[in-house]
């Protein structure tokens, strides 16, 4: 496709309904003051870039303590940015102060990880999943109760779930509690944020069809953050890969899988158990060596230099640059695989 060409399909397309640019979010270390001469602080997102379109799936996927969550908190201005921009529907979240955040939130909803801890055990149900109606003024009475039952009705709860207290329910059920809460205002893009690490396998997949059958029903907006990739790969339309506060490769769900072109993500691949007992046992094992490097004191270059079987000399003086290999596929790498 030519230039030209690939100019007008992107002036052709609708603007991104939501779009990151260079974001990043330091946390200074504790004890550090105002005379220190260096915070040493935890760069736990650090330069990340995406966009992600009305009615699509990103996943979002990297060991633990690479930056997944807070850049989910951080996208939601859950915790405010150290720099970088956030735009939704156009509009920079970044410079809003509480008071504007709030209409755009009804619009950007979250899924919280622990369907234990995210639930006020005092309240009843109808009051969990009632108050961001109550919040945003769109119900209120009578009106308000059949709203909230009709949502956990929607998330396949009973509606007689209204009066009852978190701890009697199981966790999937806390799950879809969760989802029924983030629903009740109708938002576009809601992000989940490990949804289903805390579940056990067969609850994981009651979650995520529910999930995709209420994002083909009501047209939502996902970002899915996960570590497992198997999850990931039934829900996502595209995936983004992190490791240490930035994201090494983005592209299609199937040529990510099939096609990895980072080094860490086929390491991740390489991880993920095949169902024939026979065929795992046999397949070859790529296991990365040694533990990832401390977030407060990064390597310098690419960051994953220090684990990686192809590093050379240049992977530790620069840092690679986010290219596109592939249509749509990109990775930040000196030694592409493939090429």
């Amino acid at each position: 496709m030519t230039t030209v060409a690939r100019q007008e399909q992107a002036s052709a397309e609708p603007p991104p309904l939501l779009e990151v640019k260079d974001l990043a979010k330091h946390f200074s270390k504790p004890g550090a003051g105002l005379f220190s001469r260096s915070d040493g602080g935890v760069r736990a997102v650090d330069g990340v870039s995406f966009e992600l379109r009305e009615g699509e799936t990103l996943g979002l996927v990297g060991e633990s303590g690479c930056g997944k969550s807070t850049l989910a908190r951080v996208l939601l201005q859950l915790l405010k940015p150290t720099a970088g921009s956030v735009c939704f529907r156009g509009t920079e979240l970044t410079s809003l102060g509480t008071r504007k955040l709030r209409p755009l939130r009804r619009d950007m909803q979250m899924i919280f990880q622990d369907p234990y801890a995210s639930l006020n055990p005092r309240k009843r149900i109808g009051q969990i999943v009632g108050q961001p109606l109550k919040i945003h003024g769109l119900a209120e009475g009578s009106e308000l109760k059949s709203r909230v039952q009709d949502t956990l009705e929607r998330v396949g709860l009973s509606a007689d779930y209204y009066s009852r207290f978190p701890h009697e329910f199981s966790g999937g059920q806390r799950q879809r509690i969760g989802i029924a809460r983030a629903l009740a205002p109708e938002p576009s893009l809601i992000v989940a944020d490990e949804p289903v690490s805390a579940l056990d396998v067969s609850i994981q997949a009651q979650i995520v069809n529910l999930m995709a059958d209420l994002q083909g029903e009501l047209g939502l907006t996902y970002l899915f953050v996960a570590h497992d990739l198997g999850v990931v790969r039934q829900v996502s339309d595209r995936i983004a890969v992190m490791y240490m506060g930035k994201i090494v490769e983005l592209g299609p769900s199937e040529s990510v899988y099939s096609r990895p072109i980072h080094p860490y993500t086929e390491s991740l691949l390489a991880a993920v158990p095949i169902p024939d007992p026979h065929l795992n046992a046999e397949r070859e094992r790529r296991p990365l060596s040694g533990d990832p490097p401390s977030p407060s004191d990064p390597p310098s270059g690419c960051r994953f230099h220090t684990r990686c079987p192809h590093a050379t000399d240049v992977c530790s003086e620069a840092e690679p640059p986010l290219v596109e290999y592939r249509p749509g596929h990109f990775a930040a790498c000196h030694h592409p695989l493939g090429s």
